[in-house]
C-alpha cells in the first residue's frame, strides 16, 4: 500500500499480511501484481532446482492453499474485496506458468524461459481473457482472490505448449 495508513491497513508483521502480499512486495509503489510475479521467480527457481517439476507442483499446490487463507484473512482485515497489494495469487499463477519449462530436461529453466513465462502470466493476467474475468466475478473472499490467476496461468501453459509446437521456443 502506498500513503498514509488507515484504520482498515492490515498490520504488516501479521503471517497472513505477509504471505497475502509475498514478503511485503505487493506493497512496493506502482503495479503491485508485477512486483509480486517478479519476486516469485527466485522461488521458483530454488523449487526447481532443488526437486524439479515435482517440487514446482507441490509448491504451487501448497501457496495457492496458503495464499487462500492468507488473501481471505487480508481481505477482511482491509475491508477490502480483492486488495491490490495481495500478491500471493500471482506467486502460485506465475509457478504454475512455469510448470511447462520445470517438465523440460534439464528441469531449471533458462533465463529466457523464465523471461517468457513471466512476460506470458503477466499478459493473462492483466488482460484477464474469458472464462478469467468470470472467475473473478463467480468466486469471492481468498478462492476468488486466488482463482483467477491460476485462470491465467492456464492460458499462460497453453500459449508455451503452441510456441513450443511452432518451433518459438526450444
Amino acid at each position: 500500500m502506498t500513503g498514509d495508513p488507515s484504520p482498515q491497513d492490515a498490520s504488516p508483521w501479521t503471517p497472513a499480511t505477509v504471505l497475502a502480499t509475498w514478503f511485503w512486495s505487493g506493497r512496493l509503489p506502482a503495479a503491485p501484481g508485477t512486483w509480486g510475479s517478479l519476486a516469485a521467480l527466485p522461488f521458483a527457481w530454488l523449487l526447481m532446482a532443488s526437486g524439479g517439476l515435482a517440487a514446482l507442483l507441490a509448491g504451487t499446490a501448497a501457496v495457492f492453499a496458503i495464499g487462500v487463507w492468507a488473501a481471505s484473512l487480508y481481505a477482511q482485515q482491509t475491508g477490502k474485496d480483492d486488495p491490490g497489494e495481495v500478491v500471493i495469487d500471482e506467486v502460485a499463477g506465475q509457478w504454475l506458468s512455469l510448470i511447462p519449462f520445470a517438465a523440460l530436461e534439464p528441469a531449471v529453466p533458462t533465463l529466457v524461459q523464465m523471461g517468457v513465462g513471466f512476460a506470458l502470466f503477466r499478459l493473462f493476467d492483466i488482460l484477464k481473457p474469458w472464462p478469467v474475468g468470470l472467475v473473478e466475478r463467480w468466486l469471492k473472499g481468498g478462492l476468488g482472490i486466488m482463482a483467477d490467476d491460476i485462470a491465467a496461468a492456464l492460458y499462460a501453459i497453453l500459449a508455451v505448449a503452441l510456441l513450443h509446437i511452432f518451433g518459438v521456443l526450444p
